[in-house]
């Protein structure tokens, strides 16, 4: 039977891998050395014309299901990682079956979470990881998708200003659906429960765990925030005549939380006192859509928070209205945005992406200012940031050139990123 691939068009040179060889078997001269997370597939990262591809050996039923659901999420708009393509049919030179392949897109700058710590995790990473696994979560369910099979390993992760964020990598065992009953949503909680206490126990076999966290507790806290941040989205509030404020302040909480509200479901209490207001929560994403539409840039959720931020304080300080917010965006993109950016020379730019290197710019110039007493500014900040900081800092985009040798189904391979 012929081989068969089925996917995007955009990339033909994805015909000729070497299907035909198992993929634990593929030549080195074929792979890329990126870190990963334990899979229970053979996994391996291929580069074509510049791009980076994760090959992943499942079942044809399995593989095609998941190349599915990823297509069906990406359209959602949840994070996720891209599917390219499945390939099915595929046979040795001797005829013997092989496993289908899913292919999908590497997310640059992403990395499984035990590359995110260097000998041991720390209480503060472990928080901002499980912060970010939990509003991932929320995110899914609210979009319908049962993961059933939550956990660290199946995340990755990008810096996002000073938190992370995460995303779905393995979707083979989930379920797309209109809406989760509770009980679905419960699953799906205990199951991140179970996996992320087995993650933190095998840490600590490792000696890789900090010695103040504590397996159990440090499970049970997903289940907290997940909990806290669902009762935020789906709450109703309930106001007397006179109380628009209120309402005004649950849209801003849940705007802050990073979500946007299409409509509200609005019924009167029996005696007419009393209104409950039931907002529909739909997208995630606020900070970041609205940087789009003023600027053009594409970031992150709390990195687009970090640079509106400023493009608000640029706003205010140079004396433009709120009917002006478009003619000041785009002077804070080119007078401050863009100067920054440059100030990285090229070898640099695989350090860190550039709405990332602008958060730890403005973080470093509060941090001079500081010392000195005084307003450095923006571009001295930059400058110092540069040559004193991103210089010394691991290259997170810069492994996807190097080839591995013998990669292997776990991470570390290659050195840690330090926070």
């Amino acid at each position: 039977m012929a081989l068969r691939i089925t996917g995007s068009a955009d990339e033909p040179e994805l015909l000729f891998l070497p299907w035909q060889v198992p993929l634990e078997e593929w030549p080195a001269d074929q792979l890329v050395a990126l870190p990963r997370g334990i899979s229970r597939h053979v996994v391996r990262f291929v580069r074509v014309n510049g791009v980076v591809y994760a090959v992943k050996e499942v079942a044809e039923p399995l593989a095609e299901h998941e190349y599915g659901l990823l297509r069906r999420l990406d359209r959602l708009a949840v994070p996720c990682v891209e599917a390219v393509g499945v390939v099915t049919d595929r046979t040795d030179p001797e005829g013997e079956d092989l496993e289908a392949a899913l292919i999908t897109r590497h997310l640059q700058f992403s990395l499984p979470y035990r590359a995110l710590f260097s000998q041991t995790l720390r209480p503060d990473t472990a928080n901002r990881l499980l912060d970010a696994l939990a509003l991932l979560l929320v995110r899914l369910h609210v979009a319908g998708f049962a993961w059933r099979d939550c956990s660290l390993s199946n995340t990755l992760f990008r810096r996002d200003a000073g938190a992370f964020a995460a995303y779905l990598v393995d979707a083979e065992t989930g379920e797309l659906r209109e809406r989760l009953s509770d009980g679905q949503r419960q699953q799906d909680i205990e199951v991140a429960h179970l996996n992320i206490f087995g993650e933190l126990l095998d840490l600590e076999a490792g000696e890789q765990l900090h010695e103040s966290i504590d397996p159990a507790e440090t499970a049970e806290a997903i289940v907290v925030r997940y909990g806290r941040l669902w009762e935020e989205l789906s709450s109703a509030v309930v106001v007397r005549s006179g109380e628009r404020y209120r309402v005004d302040e649950k849209v801003r909480r849940l705007n802050e939380l990073g979500f946007d509200v299409e409509e509200f479901e609005v019924t009167r209490e029996t005696d007419g006192s009393l209104v409950r207001v039931q907002p529909k929560v739909v997208e995630a994403g606020h900070h970041s859509r609205r940087l789009l539409r003023l600027t053009g840039l594409d970031v992150e959720e709390n990195q687009a928070r970090r640079l509106l931020n400023d493009l608000d304080a640029y706003r205010a300080s140079m004396g433009f209205s709120d009917a002006d917010q478009e003619i000041a965006a785009h002077r804070w993109l080119t007078d401050v945005f863009e100067p920054v950016v440059r100030q990285v020379p090229r070898e640099l730019r695989g350090k860190l992406e550039p709405a990332q290197v602008f958060h730890e710019v403005l973080e470093h110039r509060w941090f001079l200012s500081e010392r000195e007493g005084r307003d450095v500014g923006t571009l001295a900040a930059a400058r110092a940031y540069v040559a004193d900081v991103l210089s010394k800092k691991p290259d997170e985009l810069a492994v996807l050139g190097k080839r591995s040798g013998s990669p292997s189904d776990t991470t570390m391979s290659l050195p840690p990123i330090l926070d």
